[in-house]
């Protein structure tokens, strides 16, 4: 038989009894108002709402972005809002009652002999031990929502749709969003945050800009971001470059541009060499306009340390820029300013699904007839869905029956391709189309290199940038069906 309880331990559980009793009298008795009560029934209903959404995430489910919303954003806030109006409530009734005179002298007695009353007071404590650990795992997923590729590129569809999908299309398209735009380290990540808030009542109140502007001027340094996986400095030599272009003929004729690029970087023995050993870090500038476009004052490091300034004959810099501008040091983005959200002209991206095969060089005048149709204006990405690839079909119908019947699969395909074109570049709903965005890799297609190697912009000894081609690249084929030098490379000589 067990032994019976002593005196001494009953009278030790009555004093912890007592004890509790004494602490519960005051929040049990002020807490039977309506905002607390409300507070329990709001922390209660989003906390176990949280642990089945946590619960599921542990199986495998994975909420979409608007689901994510709610589970990692709006529940956890109303997880603490319910937390925090509990002690509101007893706060308030406590001033309120306290000013009238109401407040009792001894609060009334909380029996927790009563199995009722003693049950409640164990479910709030077991209850309050739960909340801690689904409030801290709510308030880290919800961050690490927030940081996702998902979050980032599906939530706000329109408006961060053409980056989202030029992102899915890029080289870095396994890499998070926020390693670039944010990168490592506690104060990027609340200045990110404090950007973040302004973007969100932007979205909510269509107070965004149409397009996009690039975050050129808030965009953290690219030694942080870019450099913790590329590294300039290291040598790279020389880099094979084929361009292949398709004429506006019946014959759809090829040519190809084949260049030997000088990458460069630091050499074996130590010297910086091509591009990037001759640019980072050593070329300081002043940009006369917002997007860096215009840049009429450069200023150049030698190897020595000395400075040579260069300044532009056609557009020389205003005493104004001199003496107040930011003078930035060239970085990657100054070239790679689109390195993951690329957007094409028609005539490039053209070319470049017909050399791989998915626009076939068969069809009579498709390289034509492509950017035709890319250039045309729809009312809208949808309208596009179905007119450009009718207008394609409707064209070989018209113009070469006899191929619109044997070629039905490759007119298919090459719809699918031009479609495929025009749905990753323009964007009518964000004023997005052909040219918006400028890329500085290269100077065929926008100013890019040219900003500085122009010709015009010259020291007051009278050295100017070079304009020589040969300085970046060597031109070892240009505009040749054929080019003898891929057969030499080959080994086919």
């Amino acid at each position: 038989m067990p032994e019976p309880i002593s005196n001494n331990t009953q009278g030790a559980r009555g004093k912890l009894r007592e004890g509790l009793a004494h602490m519960i009298r005051p929040a049990f008795y002020l807490s039977q108002n309506l905002i607390s009560r409300t507070g329990v029934v709001l922390a209660t209903t989003s906390g176990i709402t949280l642990v089945l959404a946590f619960t599921s995430l542990i199986f495998g489910f994975h909420p979409n972005p608007y689901a994510g919303i709610l589970v990692f954003m709006i529940l956890p806030a109303v997880f603490a809002l319910g937390l925090v109006l509990i002690p509101i409530g007893i706060w308030r009734d406590y001033r309120r009652q306290g000013r009238s005179g109401e407040l009792p002298a001894i609060y009334p007695h909380v029996d927790l002999s009563h199995r009722g009353i003693r049950s409640t007071v164990m479910f709030v404590g077991i209850m309050t031990a739960i909340n801690v650990p689904i409030f801290a795992i709510a308030t880290y997923s919800g961050t690490e929502f927030m940081e996702s590729t998902q979050f980032c590129g599906q939530t706000c569809h329109s408006v961060m749709d053409p980056e989202y999908t030029a992102y899915q299309r890029s080289p870095h398209a396994r890499v998070a969003c926020v390693e670039c735009h944010i990168g490592a380290g506690a104060s990027w990540f609340v200045r990110s945050k404090i950007s973040g808030s302004y973007q969100v009542v932007a979205v909510s109140f269509n107070l965004y800009p149409r397009p996009i502007q690039t975050p050129i001027h808030n965009l953290r340094p690219a030694r942080e971001t870019c450099e913790q996986c590329h590294w300039p400095e290291r040598f790279s030599g020389d880099k094979l470059v084929i361009h292949t272009k398709y004429a506006d003929d019946e014959k759809n004729s090829s040519t190809k541009d084949v260049l030997l690029v000088h990458i460069g970087g630091r050499n074996p023995d130590r010297k910086l060499v091509g591009i990037h050993g001759r640019h980072l870090g050593l070329v300081t500038y002043l940009a006369a306009d917002a997007k860096r476009q215009e840049i009429p004052l450069v200023r150049y490091r030698h190897d020595d340390g000395t400075m040579t300034e260069f300044a532009s004959t056609e557009t020389p810099p205003k005493a104004d820029l001199v003496a107040h501008g930011e003078q930035r040091t060239m970085d990657c983005m100054d070239c790679h300013n689109r390195p993951t959200h690329t957007f094409d002209l028609p005539e490039n991206a053209v070319n470049r699904e017909m050399a791989a095969g998915r626009i076939s060089p068969s069809l009579p005048f498709i390289h034509k007839v492509a950017i035709e149709l890319l250039k045309r204006n729809y009312p809208s990405r949808l309208a596009a869905e179905t007119e450009l690839p009718q207008a394609l079909r409707e064209y070989y119908r018209k113009n070469y029956f006899a191929i619109y019947n044997s070629q039905r699969a490759d007119i298919e395909e090459a719809a699918k391709g031009i479609l495929y074109i025009y749905q990753g570049n323009v964007f009518p709903e964000m004023n997005i189309t052909w040219g918006t965005y400028p890329n500085n890799l290269g100077h065929n297609d926008f100013p890019g290199c040219f900003r500085c190697h122009d010709g015009n912009h010259k020291s007051k000894g009278g050295e100017e940038i070079t304009q020589d081609c040969n300085a970046c690249h060597s031109l070892l084929a240009m505009d040749e069906p054929d080019p003898k030098i891929l057969h030499e490379l080959a080994g086919g000589q």
